[in-house]
């Protein structure tokens, strides 16, 4: 009777243990991470082991999964949700980190972009570009929401990896991107968080790749602090210091797209000191 008894009591604890096991593998978070090149990881020859998401990921115990594409707007990241995949991703979702922006800006716009804000000194476009972004953050934001209403979102503020005269005239589009991050945030305060990235990324010699566009190994070591900072600072996160489980390599380019911007600053700042000299 007793080795009955016994024999009923080890199998009530294993069930406990097993349930127990089976609890906490089922608690653990999902970290999706939605947007560009800067969320794929452009700036890495191994972009998968260690872009900024996959050290955040790595450092709290997140099961991970990114779905970014180089070279995407917010637009595309609209027409992205439409697939079945993403959208199961987002739908299971428990923290959706987006880096977004920087190509409704720079694809197809920046020569002209540049010639505004160097030679006319008119950001009339840059407004217009802001405000359309503004608006498909909302149509991203609802989207995702009408897919899962209760993950946090954390949006990305965007940096600013040029000097000089193109330097200026980015940092004129970095800040009208920011404020509207910021201005959404602050009208959808539930469940949205501002990652400000931006702050973290200001020596440019060392937190970007040779391309001087993407974030370099160490400049997604800085992003991944400042995420991890934001999702323990909103109990979402257990550790800000970033576990690196595979080092980032550096990837390896001539940052021809750079060049050819650089040389069109000069040659606007010369167009604009020419048209001063005229207009006196």
């Amino acid at each position: 009777m007793k080795q009955r008894i016994l024999s009923v009591l080890l199998c009530a604890a294993l069930l406990l243990s097993l349930l127990s096991l089976s609890a906490g593998a089922a608690k653990q978070t999902r970290y999706l991470v939605l947007g560009d090149s800067i969320a794929y990881g452009s700036g890495l020859s191994n972009p998968k082991e260690a872009v900024w998401g996959k050290i955040v990921a790595d450092t709290n115990s997140f099961a991970y999964e990114n779905y970014a594409v180089p070279g995407h707007t917010t637009a595309n990241l609209l027409r992205r949700k439409e697939t079945e995949a993403v959208r199961e991703a987002i739908g299971s979702a428990d923290i959706i980190s987006i880096s977004i922006g920087g190509n409704n800006f720079l694809l197809g716009n920046i020569s002209s972009l540049l010639y505004d804000g160097i030679v006319k000194e008119d950001y009339a476009r840059f407004d217009e570009i802001a405000a359309g972004f503004y608006e498909d953050l909302g149509k991203i934001v609802d989207e995702i929401r009408g897919l899962n209403p209760n993950a946090a979102i954390v949006l990305q503020t965007l940096y600013n990896p040029q000097t000089g005269y193109v330097g200026d005239v980015y940092q004129h589009g970095a800040d009208r991107l920011n404020a509207k991050i910021l201005e959404f945030s602050q009208a959808h305060p539930a469940g949205i968080l501002v990652a400000d990235t931006a702050q973290a990324l200001t020596d440019s010699d060392k937190d970007f790749a040779q391309d001087r566009i993407h974030p370099s190994a160490a400049g997604n070591e800085k992003i991944a602090r400042v995420i991890l900072q934001t999702l323990y600072d909103n109990g979402l996160g257990e550790k800000t210091e970033p576990v690196i489980t595979t080092p980032g390599a550096d990837a390896r380019g001539t940052g021809v797209f750079t060049l050819f911007v650089s040389l069109y600053g000069r040659f606007f700042h010369l167009l604009s000191v020419i048209r001063h000299l005229v207009i006196r």
